[in-house]
């Protein structure tokens, strides 16, 4: 091989070699993916049928990407014109005050649902060490201030429809019984839960029915079939997507809009769209 040559095949080499680490870094974490799917509901009342839940997760506004595509998102997520939106935490990254004010930035441009929104904390809406109990107060408060109804360890019902919303099993306010011990397994319940290691607790009173959480972010990179080397979660099989935990209860773990770090690989952000369907 010639030297021309040489150094011909090291910068080609040299350029499908970046491509993988641009890719990663600059487009796939801003490319999101509307997830359309159905959501059978026990006890759904015949006048849901049909109507659209949609759920979007860890946000994550902060200095670790472009919060303006969250915005821009939000803007692509209206067009669905959902009945019911639920937010499943993390709406912040590490719990400042700049978060806060960037996090009423974005949520001026909120997607909102025709029938209700309500959302929960994440761990990171607790800020440092997720134990600031006055810092998520002020982020529920930022969020009810823009029309997201914040339920914590609470349940609110609508148009037959049931929410129950715990808060984060890594805060100082994790107490699901408090509202788990008097569900009624007669109504259409769905429960709002943000990590998925929840499942997995002495908690849930026989509840047999959706939980929709967030948390892993699908591990943000993966080689599918192979790996998944990074989720934050104790029991390794919560990555994403559906899960049946075998006891009558169906887990859905959203891949998150926003990112810890600004990169995604084989893992694109997700807002996930559900219709409501009867069992």
């Amino acid at each position: 091989m010639t030297r021309k040559k040489f150094i011909k095949r090291l910068a080609q080499l040299s350029l499908i070699g970046a491509f993988p680490a641009l890719y990663s870094w600059q487009i796939e974490p801003f490319w999101v993916e509307f997830v359309q799917r159905k959501l059978p509901i026990k006890n759904l009342p015949e006048t849901l049928e049909g109507k659209t839940l949609m759920q979007i997760s860890d946000l994550h506004v902060g200095d670790r990407f472009d919060w303006n595509f969250l915005i821009d998102s939000f803007t692509k997520a209206q067009q669905f014109n959902p009945d019911f939106v639920v937010y499943t935490g993390d709406f912040v990254n590490h719990g400042t005050h700049e978060e806060k004010e960037d996090l009423k930035k974005v949520m001026r441009h909120a997607v909102h649902g025709k029938l209700a929104t309500l959302g929960i904390l994440g761990n990171h809406d607790y800020g440092k060490k997720w134990s600031d109990i006055k810092y998520s107060e002020n982020i529920s408060q930022v969020l009810e201030d823009f029309g997201i109804n914040i339920l914590k360890n609470s349940s609110e019902e609508i148009c037959g429809l049931n929410f129950i919303g715990f808060e984060d099993l890594w805060s100082p306010n994790f107490y699901p019984s408090e509202v788990m011990k008097n569900h009624d397994p007669s109504k259409a319940n769905i429960v709002l839960c943000h990590n998925p290691d929840a499942c997995d607790r002495d908690i849930w009173n026989g509840y047999q029915g959706w939980i929709l959480g967030g948390h892993t972010h699908g591990g943000q990179c993966r080689i599918p079939g192979i790996v998944t080397p990074i989720l934050p979660v104790e029991n390794k099989k919560y990555v994403s997507g559906e899960i049946d935990l075998q006891d009558g209860r169906m887990l859905y773990i959203n891949r998150a809009i926003g990112h810890s770090f600004q990169i995604r690989f084989m893992v694109r952000p997700e807002i996930t769209v559900f219709t409501l369907t009867q069992t």
